[in-house]
């Protein structure tokens, strides 16, 4: 399968409290990959050329994001950006021409629970204790995953 994950940079405290997180909330996804913004789910590997394609073409300046909001879908536990949000939907509008029926919400995991009481009683913690978030997006890159392993195919700078 490919995804498109644009990578955020971050401050060492927040990079490392966003680590911390997903390592103790999210441990089987954040043994192989760090923060991100997920831009294309789970792509099959034909579309590894469009996908290809459709990065070198983008034509968009690095932004800046700012995580405010630490929200609970389910058993979910994700970040969300308030400025930001709307370039890393236009990114994901341009790579994703067939829209699934559920609408983008621009986020980075955190955790995955068994219970939502527990995710959102860790909501409130990490609320008060981590944010705001701030950050900037100035690459994505194409990966390619298969079962336990994670490799980028190619990596596109913005603005560049």
């Amino acid at each position: 399968m490919l995804y498109v994950v644009a990578w955020p940079l971050l401050s060492e405290a927040d990079d490392t409290a966003l680590r911390r997180l997903r390592a103790q909330y999210h441990p089987g996804e954040a043994e192989l990959i760090g923060p991100h913004f997920t831009l294309v789910f789970g792509a099959p590997v034909e579309r590894e050329a469009v996908l290809r394609d459709g990065l070198a073409a983008i034509d968009r300046r690095p932004f800046w994001f700012l995580i405010d909001r630490i929200a609970r879908v389910d058993l979910h536990l994700y970040a969300e950006p308030s400025d930001g949000a709307a370039e890393l939907t236009g990114l994901y509008d341009t790579l994703n021409p067939v829209r699934d029926a559920e609408p983008f919400q621009p986020h980075i995991t955190l955790g995955l629970f068994s219970h939502a009481i527990e995710a959102e009683q860790v909501a409130r913690i990490v609320g008060r204790q981590h944010l705001p978030i701030h950050g900037r997006v100035e690459e994505l890159a194409l990966l390619r995953r298969d079962h336990d392993r994670l490799d980028t195919l190619a990596t596109f700078r913005l603005g560049t």
